[in-house]
C-alpha cells in the first residue's frame, strides 16, 4: 500500500548558481559516511522548516554520479509561483544548513529493454539525465540527449554537458536563437525498439506524448516524470466518505481530498511530497472511481480503481468512499 521512507539528516556542503533561477545543491552525511545508494532517475522528498515553524516538502530528482555516494546533488528552480519549498531553498539554504531527506525513489528509471533511449529534456527537467547519462557512460546502447531551454543563460549544466563525455550525444534547443526541437522529425525516425522518455514544463511532456502517439509509437516507451503537484482538476465538487468513522466531508472545486481531511481534522493522513510521486497517502477506494493525477502509480494500477494518491487526486464518481 503505501511507500515508507527512511529520514535522515544531511548537511549542504556547497551551492551554486547555475542560472539565473536554478541552484545546484550538494548534500552529504554530516560524518561523511556514505549515503543510500541509488540509480539514475530517482528523486528524494527534501523536508524544510523555516523559523517561523512553516514546514514544506518537496521532491527533486538527484543528478550526480549514483557511483559516487559521498554526496547527493539536486538542481532546485525557483519557481514563480512557489508555495514555498523553491523559495526556501533559494533564499534560506546556505552552506552549513540542515535538512532532512527520504531515501531515494525511482519512478522515471531507464529502461533496460530499450534497444536506444532517447532523452527529451526542457529546463530544470535536465536534472534526472545527469545520473542517467553518468549510468550510460560505457554502455553498448545507444543514446541520445535533446536538450531546450528559453535563452542561453537558462541553459543550466550546459557547460557540463559540453566539456564531458556525453557532447556528441547532445543537441540544444534554444527558444530565443530560434532553434526549435522538431518533435515530429524526431519521433518519425525512431527504430521499433526506441524508448523516449522526457522530462520538464507540462507543455513538453503532453506534446511528446501527443507526438509519439502520432508517430505510433506504443505508450510504454514513452515515459515521463514531472516533479510539479497538479493543478486540482475544475470538476464538480463531491463527497468523501470516510469508511472507519462514517465522516462525510464535501471535497469542492480547487480542493484536493488531503485538504479537505486536514481541514475538518477528522482522519490523520501521511504525506511527504503533496505533489503525487512520494506514494505515501496512498489510500485504498472502497466504492466510487478516481480521477488520478499522480505520477505513482501505472497506468494498470489507475484502470485498477484500486487505490489513489489523496494529495492530487479527485474523484470521477460524485462519492468515493476510502479506507481511512
Amino acid at each position: 500500500m503505501a511507500k515508507q521512507y527512511e529520514m535522515f539528516k544531511v548537511r549542504v556542503t556547497d551551492v551554486e548558481q547555475a542560472t539565473p533561477l536554478i541552484k545546484r545543491f550538494t548534500l552529504a552525511r554530516e560524518d561523511g559516511a556514505s549515503l543510500p545508494a541509488f540509480s539514475g532517475g530517482s528523486h528524494v522528498i527534501v523536508q524544510m522548516q523555516s523559523a517561523c515553524g512553516s514546514q514544506f516538502s518537496n521532491a527533486y530528482s538527484l543528478m550526480s554520479d549514483p557511483r559516487d555516494l559521498s554526496s547527493y546533488q539536486i538542481g532546485v528552480r525557483l519557481e514563480e509561483q512557489s508555495k514555498g519549498g523553491s523559495a526556501f531553498m533559494h533564499n534560506h539554504v546556505q552552506v552549513g544548513t540542515e535538512l532532512t531527506i527520504s531515501t531515494p525513489n525511482n519512478l522515471f528509471a531507464l529502461d533496460p529493454t530499450a534497444g536506444r533511449h532517447v532523452l527529451i529534456a526542457g529546463g530544470i527537467g535536465i536534472t534526472p539525465f545527469l545520473a542517467q547519462l553518468h549510468e550510460l557512460e560505457g554502455s553498448d546502447t545507444p543514446y541520445e540527449l535533446h536538450y531546450a531551454f528559453r535563452a542561453p543563460e537558462h541553459g543550466a549544466f550546459q557547460g557540463d554537458l559540453e566539456s564531458g563525455p556525453h557532447a556528441q550525444s547532445t543537441r540544444f534547443y534554444i527558444d530565443s536563437l530560434d532553434r526549435k526541437l522538431d518533435l515530429a522529425g524526431l519521433c518519425a525516425g525512431l527504430a521499433d525498439d526506441a524508448h523516449l522518455y522526457v522530462c520538464g514544463p507540462k507543455p513538453l511532456i503532453d506534446a511528446v506524448i501527443a507526438t509519439a502517439a502520432a508517430a505510433g509509437i506504443d505508450a510504454s516507451r514513452v515515459h515521463w516524470e514531472q516533479f510539479a503537484a497538479a493543478a486540482p482538476a475544475a470538476g464538480a465538487a463531491f463527497t468523501v466518505v470516510l469508511a472507519k468513522s462514517g465522516t462525510e466531508l464535501q471535497v469542492e472545486e480547487g480542493m484536493t481530498i488531503l485538504q479537505a481531511i486536514e481541514k475538518s481534522k477528522a482522519a490523520k493522513v501521511e504525506c511527504l511530497c503533496r505533489e503525487g510521486v512520494c506514494g505515501t497517502c496512498e489510500t485504498a477506494i472502497l466504492e466510487g472511481e478516481a480521477e488520478h493525477f499522480d505520477q505513482y502509480l501505472s497506468d494498470e494500477e489507475k484502470a485498477s480503481q484500486q487505490t489513489m494518491m489523496l494529495c492530487v487526486s479527485r474523484a470521477r464518481s460524485a462519492r468515493l468512499v476510502l479506507d481511512l
